[in-house]
């Protein structure tokens, strides 16, 4: 590369028309008869939505891009859709331990997004039956529509086996292993269909490191640890035959503003993200409790031939970063690194993890997004 290129972390603004058919999507989950209907008014929303979206990522300067998530109700919960085996959740409520702590900050934020159109996550869906993928022919038609794209390379975005198996509580397996390899084996057919489709694939997995304040809260770091551990099995299974260099891994602390004191450090991280038979990480890196942690590649350096997408631009605030702070965070990055041609400027997380939860507002994140890419050409201009 002869320039820092940018990428963003995966989804973006959703018009309101295609998050209230995504919720009546998701709701339709639990009654079969219905959700063909709901899916056919979907799609022609979704056509509209990613060719804005697309066209949107190129006019701000975006280097690498994809379709937005614009048809996916959440990052994870979709695949409910896709694989045998999921039905209605039964409404147990997944907590945060930084916000257990601050009960008064729950009620703030409970009070600002009551009124939100937005896809309740708070039933998500449940194992109640053996795990299989079916049909891809929605995934083949996410990347269709990204067939045309205008970017120097695209990606397609697809959860971790871990937290399909965190979110989406198991009632059939009854052993955590078993559940994981099947979902494991599950997504392996999809992370196939996108890289056969030329795309790059991204893999989200929050559960390799926010698991420790959700399902890990109360228990030893070193249950959470081999954890990750774990995971990182199976993904790597579930990867098998796929060039490592056609793959990120997305690690996440909760793409939330929060008190987020009981994220775990990078430092302790890294050494299990290496084992990912991966070519590139993509990990927070502008948002008050992160920012720091650049210094932890330099300590501890990224595998040969990885890169390194880092967050500078934060999605859960609306402040617009100065193209400057954004250059900043890219050098800082670079020297720790050590070769500017494996880092790319990001974004922490997405805009929209699950349609209508984002908490940026439209037009501020297109301008976030713009102002990475000022910021990018000047970090270029001082390393290449």
């Amino acid at each position: 590369m002869s320039r820092i290129l940018t990428t963003h972390a995966g989804s973006l603004p959703r018009p309101p028309a295609l998050i209230a058919a995504l919720k009546e999507l998701s709701r339709g989950s639990a009654s079969a008869d219905g959700l063909p209907l709901v899916a056919a008014r979907v799609a022609p929303l979704v056509d509209d939505a990613v060719a804005h979206s697309v066209r949107k990522q190129h006019e701000v300067g975006i280097d690498v891009g994809n379709d937005g998530e614009q048809g996916r109700e959440s990052f994870f919960t979709y695949v409910q859709h896709r694989m045998s085996g999921f039905g209605a959740g039964d409404g147990a409520a997944r907590g945060w331990t930084d916000m257990a702590e601050h009960p008064d900050f729950i009620e703030l934020k409970r009070s600002q997004v009551s009124s939100r159109p937005r896809v309740n996550l708070s039933r998500p869906p449940q194992a109640i039956g053996e795990i299989a993928y079916g049909s891809t022919d929605a995934v083949d038609a996410d990347c269709t529509r990204l067939s045309a794209h205008p970017f120097t390379a695209a990606f397609m975005t697809a959860p971790s086996p871990g937290i399909v198996v965190c979110a989406m509580a198991d009632r059939f397996y009854g052993d955590r292993s078993r559940y994981l390899d099947a979902v494991g084996a599950a997504l392996a057919v999809e992370y196939r269909r996108i890289i056969d489709a030329g795309l790059m694939l991204q893999i989200d997995a929050p559960d390799l490191a926010m698991e420790r304040h959700g399902m890990f809260g109360h228990q030893p770091i070193s249950a959470f640890l081999e954890f990750v551990d774990q995971v990182t099995d199976v993904l790597n299974r579930s990867l098998e035959g796929i060039p490592a260099e056609q793959v990120r891994l997305h690690v996440c602390w909760g793409n939330y503003e929060g008190p987020h004191v009981h994220d775990t450090p990078l430092a302790d991280l890294l050494p299990l993200l290496y084992q990912a038979n991966v070519g590139g990480l993509l990990v927070s890196g502008a948002n008050p409790r992160h920012e720091h942690e650049f210094k932890e590649f330099a300590r501890q350096p990224l595998p040969s031939n990885w890169t390194l997408a880092t967050g500078v631009i934060d999605t859960t605030t609306n402040y617009v970063e100065h193209p400057e702070v954004v250059a900043d965070r890219i050098d800082r990055v670079v020297q720790a690194v050590g070769d500017p041609s494996r880092v790319l400027a990001c974004t922490d997380c997405g805009f929209d993890t699950s349609a209508g939860f984002g908490e940026v507002a439209e037009s501020v994140a297109w301008a976030k997004l713009e102002t990475m890419a000022r910021g990018a050409e000047m970090a270029s201009e001082r390393w290449f």
